[in-house]
């Protein structure tokens, strides 16, 4: 097993962001995107376009990071748009297998922070 390094995340500019998530080429630099977005930015309607971006990418380590990041802006923020959140959670809830654990942490943190009760009958099926 490798060394574990623990560090801060990185921080990104909005433009680095967008550029990051345009090329999705580094998967490094894409799975710690929507946490560093979802933990740092003060603009949290930024953030959430840039993790709902990572949805489209094809690792699907890095489309349960972006529901992280959501859960995270949810934390921070108190706020998301649920019309537009709410179908990319539910898809990856549904075909995310491997990462569905993550998923059910970040629709649970979102319950908890936005009051939201989405999904509660799915994830009950895979808990």
């Amino acid at each position: 097993m490798p060394k574990r390094i623990y560090a801060a995340l990185p921080t990104y500019s909005f433009a680095q962001a967008i550029e990051i998530a345009k090329r999705c080429d580094d998967t490094e630099d894409c799975l710690l995107l929507p946490l560093s977005v979802g933990a740092y930015w003060n603009n949290w309607k930024e953030a959430q376009t840039v993790c709902i971006r990572l949805f489209a990418h094809t690792n699907p380590a890095v489309r349960a990071n972006a529901a992280l990041g959501l859960a995270y802006i949810a934390r921070n923020h108190g706020k998301l748009d649920k019309h537009i959140v709410k179908p990319y959670l539910l898809q990856e809830l549904r075909q995310n297998e491997p990462y569905r654990w993550r998923i059910l942490d970040a629709l649970q943190d979102i319950h908890v922070f936005l009051d939201w009760h989405i999904a509660e009958k799915a994830m009950q099926k895979y808990e």
